[in-house]
């Protein structure tokens, strides 16, 4: 695996500065660009961790603080180990920035964490892919539907409530979507349950866009967050090679 540097880097938006992790092979040529979108318990080692993981198969990574506008991260304090059983006060203090982060707010952020990786010397000319995880998959599939032109695949693993009726569904942006697209799905799972998952993949599929839609069995909402109690490891190293298969046919 290659050498991996990770630093600190601030983003200009249009409502102020959002703290990021950049992580890039150490010898500093421009690789291909992925942009990482968080979970809910947001930017923190395991995400950075992530980051380097994937930055050592070959890609500059950026992980934003996508709740910026609450301050950096992180912006609640949290355990090294995270079960939302035994510490049902880490949620109710994070679901507020978790719904104060809508649709437009996050595409305009979007446009703002691109036009980075864009100027960025350590990241190469041309789209970038993204991945995102729990309301990171949301965000990444706004953000294909926002930014076509910049967006060459996107993936996203135990997302939540990506295909409801809601007037503002993330679902709904299938028809302006270019990218190739795979959704990682939890078996366990109540805020993507069967119906939605069919949702998704009956409106990607009419939408004539180029996606695969996998079910984990077994894995439980947030599998691929080793710090926290929701953890499955086959899932969590399905995961990994799926994603790793997009990134290579898109690059």
């Amino acid at each position: 695996m290659t050498s991996v540097q990770g630093t600190p880097v601030d983003i200009p938006t249009e409502d102020g500065i959002a703290d990021a992790y950049l992580a890039h092979p150490g010898d500093e040529t421009p690789r291909p660009g992925v942009l990482l979108y968080q979970d809910a318990f947001g930017l923190r080692p395991h995400l950075k961790a992530m980051a380097d993981r994937l930055a050592g198969a070959g890609y500059a990574v950026l992980v934003p603080n996508v709740f910026y506008r609450h301050g950096r991260a992180p912006v609640v304090e949290l355990p090294e180990f995270i079960d939302p059983v035994a510490r049902p006060e880490i949620f109710g203090s994070l679901m507020p920035f978790v719904q104060s982060l809508t649709n437009d707010l996050a595409v305009r952020d979007a446009a703002a964490y691109l036009r980075w990786l864009e100027e960025s010397p350590l990241v190469a000319d041309g789209p970038v892919a993204l991945t995102g995880y729990c309301m990171g998959a949301r965000l990444a599939l706004l953000t294909a539907g926002a930014h076509p032109e910049r967006v060459a695949a996107a993936a996203g693993f135990h997302g939540a409530r990506l295909a409801t009726d809601a007037p503002d569904s993330p679902h709904l942006v299938a028809g302006r979507v270019t990218a190739e697209l795979y959704f990682g799905h939890a078996d366990n799972d109540h805020s993507m349950p069967p119906e939605q998952i069919q949702l998704l993949e009956d409106t990607l599929t009419a939408a004539g866009v180029r996606h695969t839609c996998e079910v984990y069995e077994g894995a439980h909402h947030g599998y691929t967050q080793a710090d926290t109690s929701a953890y499955g490891e086959e899932a969590a190293e399905r995961h990994w090679a799926a994603l790793l298969d997009l990134l290579k046919r898109t690059f």
